[in-house]
Order: C-alpha cells, then structure tokens, then sequence
C-alpha cells in the first residue's frame, strides 16, 4: 500500500468515528433558521443584528429567509453565528462507513477491468470458473484501494 493510501485510509477511519459522533447528535435545524431562533431567543431585534453586522435591517429579513430556504452562503452564516455570539459547526456526514464506499467502487471497477478479459477468454474456450474469476476481482479490488486508483471514480458505462 502506498503512503498515500495509507495516509488516506487512516483519514477515513478518523472521518468515519467524527461522523459517527455528529450522527448520534440530535440535531435538526429549526422551522424558521438557526439565524432567527437564536436571535429570537436572546431577545435581539432584527435592527439590532443589522447594526452589528453593518447592514440594512432588510439584510437581515434576506438573510434569515436564505438560512430557511438552505441558500445561505457559509460565509453570510459564519457572520451572522459571530455577531450572535456563536459559531458554525459543518459536518458532510457519510451515508456509510467511507471504507464500504471505497470497497463497493473498488469491486464496481474491477468488473468493469475484467469484463472485456473474461469475455476475450470466454470466446478463447479459456474461461475461469465462476470462484477463480471472484477472486481475480476481489486481488484487483484490493490492488485498486492499496493504490487509490483514480479509476475508483469513474463512472459506470
């Protein structure tokens, strides 16, 4: 395995325990915005945000509106979380464990490899049974995760 791989399987053993304690976090965002609840709940007005944030009240009513409808711009949540007193906090949590992702596209991509060999080999009369050809992919799966072989993530055709 490379150092690359290495490095890269031991980042997705550290993202897959940090996303596992985001999952177990009960969050959900509220109806209205993190923006305006919290401001709410401080008993901040919405003049009194614009002011701290240096713009028009109205900015504030865009701004809450863009965090309900999930268009806001990290950047405009990163200032409005400061002058609330608080911070963001940005997670991308993995649907499943990243190394069942990266082995699923692995297995994906070595039939895709073999697929053009064992066809030649089957017009040839030199095809391999059913376990032998299982394992050729499972070693060229493995081959491709040791390498992070860039072919993981092309797409099927």
């Amino acid at each position: 395995m490379s150092t690359r791989a290495h490095q890269a399987k031991l980042r997705r053993r550290e993202l897959t325990r940090l996303a596992v304690a985001v999952e177990e976090l009960p969050l959900s965002s509220p109806r209205k915005g993190w923006i305006s609840s919290i401001r709410r709940a401080i008993g901040m007005t919405g003049q009194q945000l614009a002011r701290r944030l240096h713009v028009d009240p109205s900015a504030v009513s865009r701004l809450e509106r863009s965090e309900s409808k999930r268009t806001i711009t990290l950047s405009h949540l990163d200032r409005a979380a400061e002058a609330l007193g608080c911070r963001v906090v940005y997670a991308l949590v993995p649907n499943e464990p990243l190394d069942d992702t990266i082995r699923a596209r692995a297995r994906a991509a070595a039939r895709r490899l073999r697929k053009p060999v064992a066809h030649s080999m089957t017009l040839e009369d030199q095809s391999l049974g059913r376990e032998a050809a299982q394992d050729r992919e499972e070693i060229l799966a493995e081959d491709l995760i040791g390498k992070l072989d860039p072919i993981l993530w092309e797409e099927d055709s």
